[in-house]
């Protein structure tokens, strides 16, 4: 899979811009602040229709402009499709594949599978669970697309049920809403506990292969025991679990069961790597994570895009080294870069210059 080209229209820093690229290694060189990521950051959202630096897409809007669209050609499989995404500020967002209109945006996740790795990813390790659980469902929704309806659902639906515990609505009108989210919940888990079992070896593998002493390791985190890799039981733990914290849900106003509540465990030896990694140990764990769920993209049939953003300044020699690796084998790379020295040669063979609004390639402008 390889993106031939990207277009935008009022996205971000961009009233229009138009860029052509080969498979193999395509390098953003900038200053900060000139619009690198932005470009990345388009792809990121066709990938996952939903950014990976902001919440909502006012942001992501040109100026006083409504809408911004994305317009991609995808070579996969030695077939070219064309995706476009309109992004607006004020309505649901619409999208095309070869010009025809879908019924939902969400119609065309799959159509570019994407691994991404930013300075924010040692949040992996260092912050809330949040981002963990963000990290796992992407690799999920990149896996199997249909996932994103169950967790758009899921969510919808933790947020009425939540609305309807702080206004302590009747049980009548709260009951369909526990069996929905349950219900949801128990498949939600289900895939994510399958997930990080697959993800594990590739984790433990890509750390062991940073020299690191301590050995990495990655599990499913509850505070409701029992769940697993069943959707059956973990529709009678949930349901159990929720009988037992009714009464506690009403007083707090909060569901205080389902995968909201989850959280992903990475351990060094015998420790949580959250609170005693060093910062050297959480670069690596990152950059296993990332990197393993690449390798596992790989081993299940897939080509997904890899994407560096603004990463290589801040790792060092063996790091480095590693993630050159991987896009040895990826059928195509995206890098940004404030410095060109910080890369290795070997990443400098298709280089894009980037200035506020505008890009222009070695030779021509764009």
């Amino acid at each position: 899979m390889h993106v031939t080209r990207l277009s935008l229209t009022h996205f971000r820093s961009y009233e229009n811009l138009e860029l052509a690229f080969q498979p193999g290694v395509n390098t953003f060189i900038g200053n900060n602040g000139c619009g690198k990521t932005n470009i990345v950051e388009a792809l990121i959202y066709l990938g996952f229709l939903s950014s990976h630096r902001v919440a909502t897409n006012t942001p992501l809007i040109y100026k006083d402009r409504d809408q911004a669209i994305i317009r991609t050609e995808i070579t996969s499989d030695d077939r070219s499709l064309a995706v476009d995404l309109e992004i607006n500020a004020h309505k649901t967002n619409r999208a095309r594949i070869n010009q025809n209109p879908t019924k939902s945006q969400r119609e065309i996740l799959g159509a570019l599978q994407i691994i991404y790795f930013t300075p924010e990813d040692l949040d992996l390790v260092r912050g809330e669970p949040t981002q963990r659980r963000d990290f796992i469902d992407k690799l999920l929704i990149t896996r199997t697309p249909r996932l994103a309806s169950v967790i758009s659902d899921y969510d919808r639906v933790l947020r009425q049920r939540n609305t309807l515990l702080k206004t302590r609505a009747p049980e009548t009108a709260l009951s369909p809403w526990t069996e929905q989210l349950i219900k949801l919940g128990a498949e939600l888990t289900a895939e994510r506990i399958k997930l990080v079992e697959k993800l594990n070896p590739f984790l433990t593998r890509n750390y062991a292969n940073l020299n690191e002493v301590k050995t990495a390791s990655i599990a499913y985190k509850s505070p409701t025991d029992g769940l697993s890799q069943s959707f059956e039981n973990n529709l009678t733990v949930l349901t159990a679990k929720q009988v037992e914290l009714a009464k506690n849900e009403i007083d707090r106003g909060v569901s205080l069961i389902g995968p909201h509540r989850d959280d992903l465990y990475l351990h060094l030896g015998d420790f949580p790597a959250k609170g005693y990694a060093s910062h050297g140990e959480s670069w690596s764990m990152a950059i296993s994570l990332r990197i393993g769920a690449f390798n596992l993209l790989r081993e299940e049939g897939s080509h997904p895009i890899l994407i560096l953003d603004d990463i290589f300044a801040e790792l060092d020699t063996a790091r480095r080294a590693q993630l050159v690796a991987v896009t040895q084998i990826a059928e195509q790379t995206f890098i940004t870069a404030a410095v060109e020295s910080d890369l290795p040669p070997e990443l400098l063979t298709e280089r894009f210059y980037v200035s506020p609004g505008s890009v222009t390639k070695i030779g021509a402008p764009l």
